[in-house]
């Protein structure tokens, strides 16, 4: 499993584990094989291609796009929207997101703790 602890600059692959502690300036993409866990901050937005997978932890300051056959977990927070095009999408109790919630295909699963009345 790679980790990143520093700060990174322009477009990011993830093709394989990888944790990111720092930031990214810029936007990333998680394509098959990759299982991404984000504990520091993305400075853009992120896609999660079929068979990319992803955990939540941070911040993410642009928009999340889960495409078909991906997997998404949120327990940070999304400044902008998050976007089902197909794939599985968890916002946990502990998850935010700013903007809204879209599924256009796909299972978007919001825990029933998170809502409030």
């Amino acid at each position: 499993m790679r980790e990143e602890r520093g700060q990174l600059a322009g477009e990011v692959v993830v093709y394989e584990s990888f944790t990111l502690w720092g930031t990214i300036g810029g936007n990333v993409k998680v394509i098959k094989g990759g299982k991404f866990y984000v504990r520091g901050a993305i400075y853009g937005d992120l896609e999660v291609q079929p068979g990319g997978r992803v955990h939540i932890f941070g911040n993410l300051a642009g928009s999340l796009t889960v495409c078909s056959k991906a997997k998404v977990i949120v327990s940070g927070m999304i400044g902008g929207d998050a976007v089902n095009l197909g794939g599985r999408l968890f916002i946990d109790a502990t998850g935010k997101v700013l903007g809204k919630v879209k599924t256009k295909s796909g299972d978007t699963v919001i825990d029933p703790k998170h809502l409030t009345y």
